[in-house]
């Protein structure tokens, strides 16, 4: 026999290789068949056994709603919507306690103190400030004499002092008798102002400082010229002290 090369005794005939593929195929595709045979006879597996056989929680905190509809207002809208606003409580005001009514203050006033202040007596001695008719007043002093050059007049009383007026500013070692001169310009409703010391007896005793100081009670008719009241003119106030009293 002659020499054959290697490449020919590795690779045979075509047709033997043919065969062996085939075979080899046919070899595959059984084994296959076999797997799929035994899957299906062997026994199912209980899944739904497992399922079923698999423990169960419970989520027992409940879920918040107001949460659940905003987060499904936001998602789908794409903003919050806003919460209603709680409806505004009434409140009842308290009832504050009746107060009762405070005492009506009382003044004690002296027997003279009450005839003093007779309005009646007032109208019937004095008559009205601006009427008409009545005599001229009577001067105490010539022009020039009064305070800054005036003309002092009697005075007239609309109303006497009482005691219990005069004697508040008498000092406490006034003379027993004495007099006390002051002079004073007249103002509207019978009062007067600006009174001035003239001359006091005895010297010394207080008689027309305490007469100046009480002035502001005073109720005085204004002097009349040509039967007209003269509100501004000056007039002359004495005060006679007998005892302490009020003459």
């Amino acid at each position: 026999m002659g020499f054959v090369p290697s490449r020919y005794a590795l690779d045979p005939d075509p047709s033997v290789r043919r065969r062996r593929a085939v075979a080899l195929l046919l070899t595959v595709l059984v084994h296959a068949l076999l797997l799929v045979l035994l899957m299906r006879i062997g026994p199912a597996v209980p899944v739904r056994k497992m399922i079923e056989s698999l423990p169960v929680t419970f989520d027992l905190a409940p879920k918040p709603e107001a949460e659940t509809v905003e987060k499904r207002s936001e998602d789908s809208a794409g903003k919050i919507t806003p919460k209603p606003p709680a409806p505004p409580v009434a409140i009842t005001p308290a009832k504050t306690p009746p107060v009762a009514d405070a005492p009506l203050p009382f003044i004690v006033m002296s027997k003279n103190d009450l005839a003093a202040a007779d309005i009646a007596g007032m109208r019937r001695s004095g008559g009205s400030q601006d009427a008409g008719g009545g005599s001229d007043s009577r001067a105490a002093y010539g022009p020039g004499q009064g305070p800054g050059g005036a003309q002092l007049y009697e005075a007239d009383w609309y109303r006497k002092p009482t005691n219990a007026e005069l004697s508040t500013y008498l000092p406490s070692d006034a003379p027993r008798v004495g007099w006390g001169l002051v002079a004073c310009k007249t103002v509207e409703n019978y009062h007067v102002e600006n009174c001035q010391t003239i001359g006091e007896s005895p010297l010394g005793s207080g008689f027309a400082r305490a007469v100046r100081q009480a002035a502001w009670q005073f109720l005085v008719k204004p002097p009349r010229i040509g039967g007209k009241a003269q509100i501004g003119a000056w007039v002359r106030i004495r005060i006679d002290y007998v005892q302490g009293v009020a003459q």
